[in-house]
């Protein structure tokens, strides 16, 4: 994510309006707008798996999976994230074409450029929806995947998967092997 060169306040409303019809995708905190960046062989091809996954899955349960594209909106923040993958089950979110409010699963593939960002401020302020159970935080260099889900007390609770892992999503009761999430991607050091 790289800041653009408009240095002032844009309002929510502009902000939504202009990502309706403009040629580069930008995430909105606090009245300020950041460009999107492209995504690696690997990135691309992980959140397909986890499309091809979780669809075939949800199919038929009321949830709605959303990819890259639509956007997650944090109104106590006045933010708009664009997560690489979401997933909500509330049907309040059907009345909201451009973003969702309520979502209970939210992935993350991890890059060089956004890792810090995503495993920090990012969940901080994704922390605030409250629906929100699971976060989960994919990594595109080798098998690992960190999900965080929320307790019955409101905090965090980390498991780790590795190869040979079986990855477990409560939120949408959805569990596969790991090497299904990385299909077809190819590690390079």
């Amino acid at each position: 994510m790289t800041i653009s060169k408009e240095n002032f306040y844009l309002s929510p409303e502009a902000y939504l309006e202009a990502e309706k019809d403009g040629p580069i995708k930008h995430e909105y905190i606090q009245g300020k707008i950041y460009a999107m960046v492209g995504a690696s062989d690997a990135h691309v091809t992980i959140t397909a798996n986890l499309v091809a996954l979780l669809r075939t899955h949800i199919r038929g349960t009321g949830c709605r999976l959303y990819v890259a594209d639509m956007k997650a909106r944090i109104e106590p923040l006045n933010t708009f994230y664009y997560p690489n993958v979401m997933v909500t089950c509330d049907e309040r979110d059907r009345n909201f074409d451009y973003y969702k409010y309520y979502p209970c699963l939210i992935i993350e593939v991890l890059s060089d450029k956004t890792e810090a960002f995503d495993r920090g401020d990012k969940f901080t302020d994704y922390s605030e929806l409250e629906t929100l159970q699971e976060y989960v935080l994919i990594n595109q260099k080798r098998m690992r995947v960190e999900r965080f889900r929320r307790d019955a007390e409101g905090r965090w609770v980390l498991y780790r998967y590795n190869e040979g892992d079986e990855l477990y999503l409560d939120s949408i009761d959805f569990h596969c092997p790991i090497s299904a999430v990385y299909e077809d991607v190819s590690f390079f050091n």
